[in-house]
């Protein structure tokens, strides 16, 4: 489904696109989709809230089998702590709400263990969600933890892997959640290459 996705939109994009530097990686990024909104959460985690710019991954590979075919994408933002991945963030630039399954599957997919803290923000507000139950923890940009609270946090809890028998249904969940994201930078990449 991925590929037929991708042939889809193969060549697509007709117009030169705007370029911005991006935050945290000082790499150029097409300013395409939520691109200005990461910019913002990335601004607000760095001078807000504390996070050095090297805990701060941009554009997380995630693979897996689902279905018996092999998928990949990337996560936005994932915020790290203590040697430790402590926080998933999904940049949307739309309904907030509608992205929180798909952080919170990212969020327990990505790693031998469940990252704590799943988000969705659009650079003005967040909603932080519990990874573990999918709880919502808060709402609103303050609601997400500072980098004294994370350590705190993330030493004083267990990390726990997904339970096996959960794995396939949130690959399903998030696979579905994702392919809705067109307009994102790894589309406009995959083009580039395919264009050599």
């Amino acid at each position: 489904m991925a590929n037929a996705y991708k042939e889809e939109f193969k060549g697509a994009i007709k117009k030169p696109l705007s370029m911005i530097i991006d935050f945290v990686t000082g790499n150029r990024a097409p300013n395409i989709g939520a691109e200005s909104n990461r910019q913002e959460v990335e601004r607000f985690l760095v001078n807000e809230k504390g996070f050095p710019k090297e805990n701060i991954e941009v554009d997380v590979n995630i693979e897996f089998v689902v279905g018996g075919e092999p998928y990949s994408s990337q996560i936005d933002l994932v915020v790290g702590v203590a040697g430790k991945r402590f926080m998933a963030i999904k940049c949307a630039a739309g309904s907030l709400g509608s992205r929180e399954r798909e952080i919170l599957a990212a969020s327990r997919l990505l790693d031998s263990y469940q990252i704590p803290f799943s988000v969705v923000s659009d650079g003005k507000t967040a909603i932080v969600l519990d990874t573990v139950d999918g709880k919502k923890s808060g709402e609103g940009l303050n609601a997400i933890p500072s980098i004294n609270e994370a350590k705190a946090i993330i030493n004083s809890i267990a990390l726990h892997p997904l339970p096996e028998e959960r794995i396939e249904r949130e690959r399903l969940i998030f696979r579905t959640y994702d392919t809705m994201n067109i307009n994102v930078r790894r589309n406009v990449q995959l083009n580039k290459k395919e264009r050599g």
